[in-house]
């Protein structure tokens, strides 16, 4: 797949954002779009594994050339952020590879510089770090649920552009999703997580409370990408519709921003084992678990 390098915006001063999305349509999905059959698992399988071994090739080439790598994801609540990152991760190294997804702030958190929890965790050299929501809260949950004043979450949009910026700058490759799903689709997964027993944790207060809101945070969206939309940082759109085909979109989009090269397997061989010589297996008490029938 052809790699894009990324031009450097360091030493230019931050302008006024520049919207990459395109508005109308955000929440409109078109019939052919709703009418489109699901991805078959055989097909997605398939096309998986060829992108998570690309991950791999991506994955070596960020710890050779102590690349910064730095993914943030948002979206409606069920949009299958947690999902894709699983994806993402499945089969790359942890230590490369690092997925952060943080609580409610402590009292103490609460009272520092709001960005300042999350700068803990970015990127050194040779990192990835993928964030499951972010300091976009400010922009999204906290205020439509309370937890922000109006003129908090406002005074963070005026910053976001100006940080990120400085984020950029530093060396650090930013890329923002946000994932979207139709208002009927949100309800069939929050549902299906009603009596599914590996589902269950994913239901909690706030989701029930953030379900009756849906325009609320349209609104919270909308100014959030008008905000922080910008030519150093654009936001990229994902329509989650069909969890396949939309982790594989994601992920394709991904590796196309990254200017990592492929891989070259080497050529291994498995050593011969060594004698039985004088070992003896033992007779130790061991327990067994019985297997599955």
């Amino acid at each position: 797949m052809g790699k894009k390098s990324k031009k450097s915006t360091k030493g230019s001063e931050p302008t006024k954002p520049t919207l990459h999305f395109t508005a109308p349509g955000i929440e409109e999905f078109d019939a052919a779009s709703a009418a489109r059959p699901r991805m078959k698992k055989k097909q997605y399988e398939a096309e998986m594994r060829t992108l998570q071994g690309e991950l791999v090739a991506m994955q070596e080439w960020v710890r050779d050339s102590k690349a910064k790598v730095m993914v943030v994801f948002e979206g409606r609540d069920t949009a299958g952020k947690g999902g894709t990152i699983r994806r993402i991760t499945e089969r790359t190294n942890p230590r490369v590879f690092r997925h952060v997804a943080l609580p409610a702030p402590t009292d103490r958190e609460k009272s520092q510089m709001y960005i300042q929890r999350y700068v803990s965790h970015f990127p050194a050299g040779g990192e990835v770090v993928i964030f499951d929501r972010s300091w976009y809260n400010r922009a999204g949950v906290e205020p439509v649920m309370g937890f922000c004043t109006p003129e908090e979450s406002r005074r963070f949009l005026e910053m976001v552009p100006a940080t990120e910026k400085a984020i950029v700058d530093s060396g650090i490759i930013l890329i923002k999703y946000w994932l979207e799903v139709s208002a009927a689709e949100q309800t069939r997964r929050l549902e299906s997580r009603i009596d599914d027993p590996r589902k269950i944790w994913k239901l909690s207060d706030l989701d029930l409370q953030s379900y009756s809101r849906w325009y609320d945070y349209s609104r919270a969206r909308d100014a959030m990408l008008a905000a922080t939309d910008t030519s150093w940082a654009p936001w990229f759109i994902a329509n989650n519709e069909d969890k396949k085909r939309g982790r594989l979109t994601i992920i394709s989009h991904l590796l196309s921003r990254i200017p990592y090269e492929p891989l070259e397997l080497p050529d291994v061989k498995l050593p011969k084992r060594q004698e039985v010589g004088d070992y003896v297996e033992s007779d130790l008490p061991l327990r067994f678990l019985p297997e599955w029938d």
